[in-house]
């Protein structure tokens, strides 16, 4: 099997099925499960963290793997676009909505607390509830650009992991995969939740969730092929990669878990979650 067929078909298991998990559990777990969801957003943050601290730096900085560390500038004007990316995209998201569905004054913080605005679903279940078909149809829209901003980067980590691979089986493709698949599942569940609780079917809001996780495929074809191009390029791919996901897991993972759940626990999920990224990359 080609490489880049063996990278859909992981990519898919990683970004659809294990997004579709999430929003199968979601589906079932209690309808107030902020605090469920609290530990899973740590968790999942506290591997990203860990994946993107010792892995994917380490690996932008040194992409040959020969010891030279060359890269050092690439790999932080790398960081700065991807970061800056995903967030500027967000921040227009956000203008787009925040207008028509109001949660940001003097006592509320600029970030959301709630499942619902966590992926904009809140701008959805308002226009479903105004029966305007068509504002509801461009709501949907801006709810999966949102989803798509989080399971575009983290494609592309599974992608430029693969990018020199010898064979289908890289370990660190693999690795990759399985901490990514891990990741989708609590946000999965913060995309199933509020769909159901705004109405929606559970098995319509599940295919919804996993359907959510296909755009870590696209990101996957695109970290790979930019990865193939060069040492350059995968030091560019990697930690542009990197910086948007460092802005997923300080702008948006541990912001939103701590603020939906004020206590200590989810700062311990955090740790957990490190510890598991550890394990899966070196054991």
């Amino acid at each position: 099997m080609p490489v880049f067929c063996w990278i859909i078909v992981v990519t898919f298991i990683s970004g659809v099925i294990g997004t579709g998990l999430g929003g199968l559990i979601g589906s079932v777990v209690k309808r107030d499960s902020s605090k469920t969801v609290s530990l899973f957003l740590s968790f999942a943050g506290g591997v990203m963290l860990a994946i993107v601290c010792l892995d994917l730096i380490v690996d932008a900085v040194d992409p040959a793997g020969d010891g030279n560390t060359g890269y050092l500038f690439f790999t932080i004007a790398g960081l700065i676009v991807g970061y800056l990316t995903v967030y500027a995209l967000n921040k227009l998201i956000d203008q787009n909505t925040n207008h028509e569905v109001k949660h940001i004054d003097e006592s509320h913080p600029e970030t959301a607390d709630d499942l619902n605005e966590l992926i904009h679903s809140d701008h959805y279940s308002h226009h479903r509830e105004t029966g305007n078909w068509r504002e509801m149809f461009v709501a949907g829209i801006i709810m999966a650009c949102a989803i798509a901003l989080h399971n575009l980067p983290e494609g592309m980590v599974i992608g430029v992991s693969y990018a020199g691979a010898e064979n289908i089986l890289a370990r660190s493709g693999l690795v990759m995969a399985i901490v990514i698949g891990l990741h989708n599942i609590p946000e999965g569940m913060a995309v199933s939740v509020p769909l159901i609780s705004g109405g929606m079917p559970r098995l319509r809001a599940i295919l919804v969730t996993a359907l959510s996780g296909a755009p870590t495929i696209l990101g996957a074809l695109i970290g790979y092929a930019l990865g193939e191009l060069g040492p350059a390029a995968l030091c560019l791919a990697l930690s542009f990669a990197a910086g948007a996901m460092i802005y997923v897991v300080f702008g948006e993972l541990i912001p939103e878990a701590i603020l939906m759940w004020r206590s200590k626990k989810p700062a311990f999920a955090i740790l957990i979650g490190m510890i598991v990224g550890l394990i899966v990359i070196y054991v």
